[in-house]
C-alpha cells in the first residue's frame, strides 16, 4: 500500500475566478489556506488537517465547499482499513481573480497574513505607491506576471515559498469639504 497517491500536476494550468460561488468560497481564510497547502500536492482531509493545525471536521467542510465552487477535486482514492481515503488537489495550478471582490481580497490577505506570521524564515513584505502611466503598469504588470511564471521549483525537499503579486490604481481621494 502506498503512503502517498502519485503526484499527477493539476488538470489545468490557470483558473479564471470569475463565478460568484468561487468567490464565495475564497471569502474564507481557512478555505484560502487550503487552497495554498494543495498548490503541490495532493492531500488528505487528515493531512491537510495536521498541517494546517486544523480539525478535520472543519476541513472537510470548506474542502466541499471549495470543491463545489469547482476550486479542488478529488484527485484519487485508496482504500485503507475498510474506508476510502480521498487525496484532494488544486483544479489549476494558478488561479487568476479577474475582478477582485472585496470579501475573496480580504480573506485572501488575512490567509497571506497568518502565513507570514507562522513563516519559519524572514520574510520580505512591501508597499510601494508608484506614480505610473497605464503603459508603464502594463508593462509592470506584465514583468511581474512573468517574473513568478518563470520561476522555477528546485525539489520536493525543498520549503515551499509563497508569493502574492498584486498591482492596482490607487483610488483618488475623496473630497472632505461639501459646497
Amino acid at each position: 500500500m502506498r503512503d502517498q497517491p502519485s503526484h499527477l500536476p493539476p488538470p489545468e494550468d490557470v483558473l479564471e475566478i470569475g463565478a460568484p460561488e468561487q468567490f464565495a468560497a475564497l471569502a474564507h481564510p481557512l478555505r484560502q489556506r487550503l487552497i495554498f497547502a494543495l498548490g503541490h500536492r495532493p492531500a488528505t482531509v487528515s493531512q491537510l488537517a495536521a498541517g494546517l493545525d486544523a480539525k478535520k471536521g472543519n476541513v472537510a467542510h470548506h474542502l466541499k465547499v471549495l470543491r463545489e465552487a469547482g476550486l479542488v477535486h478529488v484527485a484519487e482514492t485508496r482504500q485503507v482499513r475498510g474506508g476510502t481515503e480521498q487525496y484532494y488537489q488544486r483544479t489549476a495550478r494558478r488561479m487568476v481573480v479577474a475582478e477582485p471582490r472585496a470579501a475573496g481580497t480580504a480573506a485572501m490577505l488575512a490567509a497571506v497574513a497568518q502565513e507570514l506570521d507562522q513563516s519559519p524564515a524572514e520574510t520580505h513584505l512591501t508597499l510601494r505607491h508608484l506614480r505610473l502611466s497605464p503603459a508603464q503598469a502594463r508593462e509592470l504588470g506584465e514583468a511581474l506576471a512573468d517574473l513568478v511564471d518563470e520561476a522555477e521549483e528546485n525539489a520536493e525537499d525543498q520549503p515551499v515559498h509563497g508569493v502574492l503579486v498584486a498591482l492596482y490604481q490607487q483610488a483618488p481621494p475623496t473630497s472632505t469639504t461639501g459646497n
